[in-house]
């Protein structure tokens, strides 16, 4: 009777962990429904091409490798394919391989946009072209190419009260989210797919972003007080924004490491 009813506690509490877990899963799947919503809201949609099928790198593209996906607008227009370029991109190699519903941009296709002339070509009307100095590791060990999008995070020593700085306290912050790379060196998307398979490309000190005015400014200004810039790459359909990113420093760790932790494990076991 006893092990009957340990066995029972052990169903019911199985049960509500599940259900917990899937309404944890229900929560965040509304979210992300919510913050899409809002991206198309604010930035609008834009019809562009995709992969039908899964698709090696080096295929040659037919029409029945490619199909339609409406996507948010942000970081698409100039970058991704539309409907309108079907037909000039039929018979062109990919770069990479890519999966079903991946959308298609022209760094992923040989010889990239045929229509492009130089890198002001690139640059989105009232946005602005940006180089900032990076290392292998702020770039994320040189992967950062050309068409991908990042997060740019500080980390500064801020002045006290009377405008010293103050060496031994330094602040992590995350300045901008969800930005372009047009280029990384002298690669922009349009060169490192004619001389995809040669030496190089990850050989670069610099890397240049698409940014507003205002924003230009305040890279400027992170640079000018010898902050230390770091890039972290994003998936390229993710044009998710976190909300409220704390300014993190010594105390901050300490106080958050566990409970972050805990929170990763718990993402991860509920994948």
């Amino acid at each position: 009777m006893k092990r009957q009813l340990v066995l029972v506690i052990s169903l019911v509490c199985g049960l509500i962990a599940a259900l917990l877990t899937r309404t944890y899963l229900t929560v965040k799947e509304n979210e992300i429904r919510a913050e899409k919503e809002l991206l198309k809201k604010k930035y609008g949609t834009i019809e562009v091409l995709a992969f039908a099928r899964d698709v090696p790198s080096g295929a040659v593209l037919s029409a029945a490798d490619l199909g339609k996906k409406t996507v948010p607008a942000i970081g698409m227009r100039g970058q991704a394919l539309t409907k309108d370029d079907l037909n000039i991109v039929i018979g062109r190699k990919t770069v990479i391989g890519h999966k079903e519903l991946d959308v298609l941009f022209w760094s992923d296709i040989e010889g990239g946009n045929p229509h492009d002339k130089g890198l002001s070509a690139d640059v989105k009307r009232q946005m602005r072209a940006m180089s900032i100095n990076v290392n292998g590791a702020a770039s994320v060990s040189g992967m950062v190419k050309p068409n991908d999008h990042v997060d740019v995070i500080g980390t500064f020593n801020f002045p006290d009260d009377e405008g010293k700085i103050k060496r031994g306290d330094p602040v992590t912050c995350t300045i901008l989210q969800n930005v372009l790379v047009l280029a990384t060196g002298r690669d922009t998307a349009k060169t490192q797919s004619r001389e995809f398979g040669a030496a190089g490309g990850s050989g670069y000190s610099t890397v240049t972003l698409e940014v507003t005015p205002r924003e230009a400014e305040m890279l400027a200004f992170a640079e000018q007080i010898k902050g230390r810039l770091v890039l972290t790459l994003r998936n390229r359909n993710d044009t998710s924004s976190e909300k409220e990113l704390p300014q993190v420093d010594y105390l901050k760790i300490r106080q958050e490491m566990e409970e972050l932790n805990l929170k990763r494990q718990q993402k991860l076991g509920g994948r």
